[in-house]
């Protein structure tokens, strides 16, 4: 039930699940880039393993560029870029505090290494 200020009554309103609440509650306070971010950054070291190694994460329009301290670990990870980006996109799609907008397509489409 919602409260009505224009009839001074209560009405009917649609049942909504929790997690379409909490959601909702993210985006309107503004809070998914920050939570996105955070997100990614957890993908990338489940993903890789190379939390140890990487300085920096960030994202920007579909690109995420990623500064690795040692040659050898940014080396490894070059040669495998594709696979990292597909593992990382199908992590996010399943995660349901990600908030994207899967009908654009993916949310990671090139990985650069610094």
């Amino acid at each position: 039930m919602a409260y009505d200020s224009r009839t001074n009554r209560m009405r009917r309103q649609e049942a909504v699940g929790m997690d379409e609440l909490v959601k909702q509650f993210i985006k309107e306070m503004r809070l998914d880039k920050g939570m996105n971010r955070q997100r990614l950054v957890q993908v990338w070291n489940e993903v890789t393993g190379a939390s140890g190694y990487t300085l920096s994460v960030n994202f920007d329009k579909g690109v995420l560029y990623c500064t690795i301290s040692s040659s050898v670990v940014r080396n490894q990870l070059y040669f495998q870029r594709e696979a990292i980006v597909g593992q990382m996109n199908e992590v996010l799609r399943n995660d349901d505090m990600f908030i994207w907008d899967w009908q654009q397509g993916s949310c990671i489409k090139t990985l650069v290494l610094r």
